[in-house]
């Protein structure tokens, strides 16, 4: 059950950062009366220590837990829009790993917590709410053993030094919840030391397998785009931008996150992508969201063969059912080639609508 480290999460970013235009939040404001929640994980920064219990067999009437111990390091993104958090742990259960990705919309003043572990690459459904008197509140639907429950998970006992969470489960929407997985953390050093720590660029691998198909890519780009301004429409006019995407490891090169600051044209767009490589079917999801929506997209996956990564998805637009293709090709240690194309025909014909080129910044 991927959920029962859902406390720990997880993001992660790619080249669909480029991808921004096609998608719009999911959330609808209530009005500038919605509290403003963008600094309420401020205090989750740094690295912890945590303890953690959790109940090995939920809704069955069981009392078994197990307990693990490990270190949980939470860095910001967009200064503070977003955080990545990561977590090792180790107990009776052997060694695990996850990642967080907590992302604030500023449409719905709501944040969402996305989880994924070192062993499936793929982020879960997200977990939606917001804080009130201190206490954070948020709730997913999920399944659990073929059946539909409800998670929630809270965050609550918050100090400088020390924060409670609890996650439990549902099986009768949310009259009854069963916690499954409590988690004490204590603060072994502040945001500072958490982010030069995880922040620095490492040195590009020289693996060939696919969990190092995306090594070519860490460090910063500039980078010149050419957006269509209206896909799927007939039009030909297109909007050019410049800007710069950073990218950094993650889980020594299992997983990376990028993020991309661009301007043209009277626009400005701040993305992240996160990257994460499966280890069962030897394939990598990207996932994107921008500033402005804090909303995930909808995951593409794929893979690389002789040089040439593509990637598909399907998804909404404009009122129909398309498949967007990504692809990266022109790949060498300082140059780089993406594009981003619709079909409405099922793969048929695709039209192009985003163009990138990268030439990597040498400090």
């Amino acid at each position: 059950m991927k959920r029962l480290f859902l406390f720990l999460l997880l993001i992660s970013a790619t080249y669909p950062i480029l991808a921004a235009p096609r998608f719009a939040g999911s959330f609808k404001s209530n009005g500038d009366s919605l509290r403003d929640g963008r600094h309420d994980f401020d205090f989750n920064l740094g690295v912890w220590r945590t303890q953690i219990k959790q109940l090995r067999h939920p809704l069955s009437g069981s009392n078994d837990w197990a307990e693990m111990n490990g270190t949980v390091t939470v860095r910001k993104i967009w200064e503070g829009r977003a955080q990545l958090e990561e977590i090792e742990a180790d107990g009776a259960g052997g060694h695990f790993e996850g990642l967080t990705l907590f992302l604030y919309n500023p449409g719905s003043h709501q944040w969402s917590m996305s989880f994924a572990s070192s062993g499936n690459g793929g982020l879960d459904q997200p977990g939606i709410g917001e804080f009130s008197n201190g206490r954070g509140e948020f709730i997913q639907q999920d399944t659990y053993q073929g059946r539909s429950i409800l998670v929630r998970f809270i965050w609550s006992e918050i100090t400088p030094d020390a924060h409670h969470v609890e996650q439990s489960f549902s099986a009768d929407g949310g009259k009854t919840w069963e916690p499954n997985f409590v988690a004490n953390l204590t603060r072994k050093a502040g945001p500072a030391v958490a982010i030069s720590a995880s922040l620095k660029t490492p040195p590009v691998k020289t693996g060939n397998d696919a969990q190092h198909a995306f090594d070519f890519d860490l460090g910063v780009w500039k980078t010149h785009s050419s957006r269509l301004n209206n896909p799927l429409t007939g039009a030909n006019t297109w909007t050019e931008l410049d800007g710069t995407t950073t990218v950094k490891e993650v889980w020594d090169g299992r997983a990376n996150i990028a993020e991309l600051v661009s301007d043209g044209a009277g626009t400005h767009l701040e993305g992240i992508s996160l990257r994460l490589y499966n280890p069962q079917n030897h394939e990598w999801t990207l996932h994107f969201a921008t500033s402005k929506t804090g909303v995930l997209s909808v995951p593409m996956t794929g893979s690389f063969k002789d040089g040439h990564g593509e990637f598909i998805d399907q998804e909404p637009y404009n009122g129909q059912t398309i498949l967007v293709k990504f692809t990266i090709t022109s790949v060498s240690p300082d140059t780089a080639r993406s594009e981003q194309a619709f079909s409405a025909d099922g793969g048929k014909t695709w039209e192009t609508n985003w163009i990138t080129t990268y030439t990597r910044i040498h400090n």
